[in-house]
């Protein structure tokens, strides 16, 4: 039974070669920066949507647009969970470490978002144009003051 070692041995070799080759995947802070930004990028594909109207570059179509405003109100409440403690990654996220040094402010801004989306998610299903630009309006300083102070600015 002398082959039994070297049999043994190439085996722990192949295996440990396997599992480099097969590394186990997205830390916890990959996938909580992966879950927030598919969160933003879902956000940020209806607020153009809204913009566009608000700024008259697309017809106004009450429905959509409050279809659009629904969906940002929807989603706004889930942004928190995707900055748990220790998910900052140099390089792989566009958001500042001060979050997690700064975390109330950020909170609250958080809570002004999904506010400030339900606020025009009310005033849309009214399809007054009117007032939907000025919730609008509020909606995006909120977007502007968290971007300013939380993310880092494109190159």
């Amino acid at each position: 039974m002398p082959f039994i070692r070297p049999a043994l041995l190439a085996l722990a070799v192949l295996l440990a070669a396997a599992a480099a080759a097969h590394p186990a995947g997205p830390s916890a802070a990959e996938r909580a920066i992966d879950y927030r930004h598919s969160v933003y990028h879902v956000i940020n594909w209806n607020v153009h949507k809204l913009g566009d109207a608000v700024d008259g570059k697309v017809p106004y179509d009450k429905e959509a647009f409050a279809l659009q405003a629904a969906r940002v109100a929807m989603l706004a409440p889930l942004l928190p969970e995707g900055f748990p403690e220790g998910s900052y990654v140099k390089g792989k996220t566009a958001a500042k470490p001060e979050i997690w040094t700064h975390r109330a402010e950020f909170d609250e801004l958080m809570k002004k978002l999904a506010a400030k989306s339900a606020a025009l998610a009310d005033v849309a299903k009214s399809g007054e144009l009117d007032k939907a630009k000025a919730a609008f309006g509020e909606l995006t300083q909120v977007c502007k003051s968290c971007h300013d102070k939380f993310k880092a600015k494109d190159d």
